[in-house]
């Protein structure tokens, strides 16, 4: 029997303005076009109104968004005191700031988490002004602080950049500074909850971190899509249905014995089972 009834799978952006096609956000569905909101306050209200919809229509609802849910262990505790990752969910809820034009203060708290830490960690500045605390370029490794978490390390093929890394190809840092806030707001305001944080098993809406590149070359060649970025999310939401509708979604959801901090750290949906989703991936495409 199905574990849920739609599944949604989001492209984020960490965009300083809005914009929309590739490298913007796009939401991807296992049943309906997949939706291209120019701004992260737009995406937003869409996945809430659709949560909405499916809530009144008794349905339950599983959201994948590729970034990083966690950060490496340790970082957690040094900047809020608290171990769990769901600390910095919210010290990051709190404090970040996102308008109706995508115009964000990541930057200026990750500078401020990496005075925290005592030294940098988070590094990539985009921007033409310096800002202090945030280096432009990958400073020396910190002594107690792993550069990747033990998700992005277990990764066949393709494997995620560190989440410290802001800015340069393939980067996803940006993307969990300014995400992160907006889930945390989703999670409070629709009875979401975070797997693997939370006790996901029963919610009517489940949050989980997902890496689209593992279904990359299942994608080569895909026809009748916009841009990249809008086949990931369309095929991977498709991809999980047909895992899903077979019975065979609950067990990409075991914590991974190879994450040995789970709650500080996260971990990718999928992960040890690559093979299942890129097998998925390829009937979709047949």
């Amino acid at each position: 029997m199905p574990r849920f009834d739609r599944i949604l799978i989001v492209n984020w952006s960490a965009a300083g303005t809005p914009c929309r096609g590739a490298n913007s956000i796009w939401i991807g569905s296992d049943g309906d076009e997949a939706l291209n909101p120019e701004t992260r306050k737009r995406a937003w209200k869409l996945l809430g109104c659709q949560l909405s919809r499916a809530r009144n229509a008794g349905q339950r609802v599983l959201i994948g968004v590729d970034f990083a849910f966690g950060h490496p262990s340790g970082v957690a505790a040094m900047v809020t005191g608290q171990a769990a990752a769901m600390a910095l969910w919210d010290h990051l809820a709190a404090l970040h700031q996102d308008d109706d034009r995508n115009a964000s203060n990541y930057r200026d708290l990750a500078a401020q988490m990496n005075r925290q830490i005592g030294r940098p960690v988070f590094w990539g500045n985009g921007r033409k002004q310096q800002i202090a605390d945030l280096p432009r370029l990958k400073p020396p490794a910190h002594p107690d602080l792993p550069e990747h978490r033990a998700t992005e390390a277990t990764i066949t093929g393709a494997r995620p950049k560190s989440p410290f890394q802001l800015a340069g190809a393939g980067s996803v840092g940006a993307q969990s500074l300014t995400g992160i806030p907006w889930l945390a707001r989703l999670r409070d305001r629709q009875d979401a909850r975070v797997w693997p944080f939370q006790d996901w098993q029963d919610a009517p809406v489940v949050l989980a971190e997902v890496y689209p590149s593992i279904i990359g070359g299942q994608l080569r060649g895909a026809s009748g899509f916009d841009c990249p970025d809008q086949a990931q999310v369309t095929v991977l939401a498709q991809a999980l249905r047909r895992l899903d509708d077979a019975d065979a979604l609950l067990p990409i959801f075991a914590p991974d014995p190879r994450i040995t901090d789970l709650m500080a750290e996260g971990q990718i949906l999928g992960t040890g089972h690559e093979a299942a989703l890129r097998d998925a991936a390829a009937q979709v495409l047949t």
